[in-house]
């Protein structure tokens, strides 16, 4: 598979290729894009993460429906409204999925008023609250993103998601409904290119809804700055793979009658289970169609390994606290990986090996969403300590030993009192002076 790959890669981004037709080099960039999502579902640990989307689901869905829907509750919607929206996620299960909406909604109407205080409460929140943390982790993942949101912003913004997005989404299904009941929109519609055009708008607007919502997630779950153009391509990706898979399982679920006789009652479980499992891959491999146009860097590396030398990590090193110190001492916005990544293009997994050790020698300090600010004033930082976070050993390295010859100890000495002079005599500060000068 390893050589099969590399083959792929070899043809796609063969140095040829610049001199073809700029037509055909677009088209070429989006096979390349198609294959990189690809390569990274048979290569990669999305498909796992996707069970494990599968099992906290089943664990959740029902406190998460119920936390949900006690928002609209109050108004009478959750049956005319949110019951709908639950029948066309499940309609490729065809009359089981009649039947598993209408378990789900029985469930979530035994759940008393007396339930959702106290312990009740706290568990109903905290089972909602793990399973958007899973999604937040496959999608940090998926970002390359090390650092989660802390405890107080995740309980917040978790729960502003529960309980806003529903109401957000019932409020824009309940806009279509008043436009389409419009007097005026009537007379449109019998006008015949508008009402051809209305109607498949129609029939269409299930899956914009869909693409909507996995862009929403795209653009907000991930604890890292997603453009809102990215997060639209995720989201389009997702919703033209969910229609698509939609239908050919709701086909399969149709010809598959023999097996359903097989499992019997048991039936509405499996289907439901795969359908699950479908669904949570199409979300992540939308995101990963939403990372690879913000980060086209990525493409061709994907997950892999990336080794470099001692040199490039210095220089790295050294450009990263000269990039924050500079928005420091300018009073901008701070800075993440992802952003210095592109600044200095250089894959993000790269600048965050190299942050991690800046981070661990008490250099730069990272904010709850990754931006990295200066651990002290840059002015009294020189650059010796810089280049020794990256060079030499620290609390965070695993092996930590070592004995080495003299001469070789003597060799790295001399080394250090050739540049050592300069390094210890000059500060970011110092340094970014010299090169406004």
């Amino acid at each position: 598979m390893d050589e099969l790959l590399l083959k792929l890669e070899a043809l796609l981004w063969h140095r040829g290729i610049k001199s073809l037709h700029p037509g055909l080099q677009l088209l070429i960039r989006f096979v390349r894009f198609v294959y990189a999502i690809i390569r990274d579902v048979i290569t990669t640990t999305l498909t796992l993460r996707a069970m494990g989307l599968v099992y906290i689901t089943i664990l959740s869905i029902v406190p998460l429906l119920a936390l949900s829907f006690s928002a609209l509750k109050g108004f009478g919607i959750h049956r005319t409204r949110i019951e709908p929206a639950l029948r066309s996620l499940l309609a490729p299960l065809g009359e089981k999925g009649v039947e598993l909406t209408d378990q789900l909604i029985g469930f979530v109407d035994n759940v008393q008023g007396g339930l959702l205080a106290g312990v009740g409460l706290v568990l109903l929140i905290y089972t909602t609250v793990s399973m958007i943390k899973k999604i937040e982790d496959s999608l940090n993942h998926i970002w390359r993103v090390d650092a989660a949101r802390s405890f107080v912003q995740r309980f917040g913004e978790y729960l502003s998601v529960v309980l806003v997005g529903p109401l957000l989404m019932v409020t824009a299904v309940g806009l279509i409904a008043t436009i389409g009941s419009n007097a005026l929109v009537d007379r449109l519609l019998q006008i015949g290119p508008f009402g051809a055009t209305a109607v498949m708008i129609g029939k269409m607007m299930p899956y914009l809804l869909v693409s909507l919502m996995f862009s929403l997630l795209y653009w907000f779950i991930p604890n890292t700055r997603v453009r809102v153009g990215s997060a639209l391509i995720g989201g389009l990706t997702g919703g033209v793979l969910w229609a698509t898979c939609g239908m050919l399982f709701a086909t399969f679920v149709v010809t598959s009658t023999r097996n359903v006789t097989i499992y019997a009652s048991f039936a509405i479980v499996i289907i439901a289970l795969m359908w699950l499992y479908i669904s949570w891959l199409i979300l992540l491999v939308g995101a990963q169609a939403s990372f690879y146009f913000q980060n086209p860097d990525y493409i061709r590396t994907g997950y892999r390994q990336l080794n470099i030398g001692n040199q490039m990590r210095e220089e790295i090193a050294l450009s990263i606290m000269m990039l924050v110190a500079d928005s420091f001492r300018k009073g901008g916005k701070a800075l993440t990986t992802n952003v210095i990544g592109g600044k200095l293009r250089v894959p993000g997994m790269l600048v965050g090996l190299v942050t991690r050790r800046l981070i661990a020698t008490g250099l730069l300090e990272m904010g709850g969403r990754g931006q990295l600010i200066p651990a002290r004033d840059p002015g009294s930082i020189n650059l010796r300590e810089i280049v020794q976070a990256v060079r030499t050993r620290n609390a965070e390295d695993v092996f930590r030993g070592g004995k080495w010859p003299a001469n070789v100890s003597g060799v790295l000495a001399e080394m250090e009192a050739l540049v050592g002079p300069r390094l210890d005599n000059t500060s970011l500060y110092d340094l970014l002076d010299e090169e406004a000068a």
